[in-house]
């Protein structure tokens, strides 16, 4: 296959209009034959990508203490517990914080809290808090999902995966391709056979599709 994204890769980018913004690529993936009805067969996986994101992504963590301590010297920004209530409340607030990070993640002891308060904000979005225990260096765990992209079908045939973006190498985002792709075969039964199709592109640009070899 990485022939195939290769090609299908360049041809995205080189067709793509000019943007005063670096755009993302990502795979559209429609697959076939498949229950999604059942949860089991529902497709959720947590990708590092070899090549990284190839953009800044924003970490942010529910801490005080030595905890926040660590988080920030991890390049991780805090909000202390007593935040929380005051960003559930006032919903244009949680929704904007919801927004600018990536990922969050909280000390064990405010998750009971996040979840009471901020959860119908953060829950939807696919960004509820990893809970970072007391022996955990959260910038490690911050490191990880610096290059990490969640790739989920829900109930829905179609589905989109990222990959990178324009400003990365194709070998890079080749790199990436293949890692998205066969982490998803992983949860193909029938592997590349359960695949409908499967378009690449970027943001705005026009979709490219790629052969998939059975």
């Amino acid at each position: 296959m990485q022939e195939q994204f290769t090609a299908a890769i360049q041809e995205a980018v080189t067709n793509a209009p000019e943007r005063k913004f670096v755009e993302s690529l990502e795979f559209a993936f429609t697959i076939k034959d498949v229950d999604l009805k059942n949860p089991n067969n529902r497709i959720k996986e947590e990708i590092r990508l070899p090549s990284g994101r190839g953009r800044d992504i924003r970490v942010a963590m529910f801490a005080s203490g030595e905890a926040a301590e660590k988080a920030k010297a991890g390049g991780i920004d805090v909000f202390p517990p007593e935040q929380i209530e005051e960003m559930g409340t006032n919903k244009g607030m949680g929704k904007k914080v919801a927004n600018r990070y990536d990922f969050f993640l909280s000390e064990v002891p405010h998750m009971g809290l996040v979840g009471r308060w901020l959860g119908v904000i953060l829950g939807p979005r696919g960004k509820m808090p990893r809970p970072v225990p007391p022996v955990v260096d959260p910038a490690a765990i911050a490191a990880g999902l610096r290059t990490t992209v969640v790739v989920k079908s829900g109930d829905k045939m179609t589905f989109h995966a990222t990959i990178g973006t324009a400003s990365q190498s194709i070998d890079e985002l080749v790199a990436n391709a293949m890692e998205v792709y066969n982490r998803v075969l992983t949860r193909l039964e029938r592997g590349p056979n359960n695949i409908r199709s499967l378009y690449v592109k970027t943001t705005m640009g026009p979709s490219v599709k790629v052969e998939v070899l059975a």
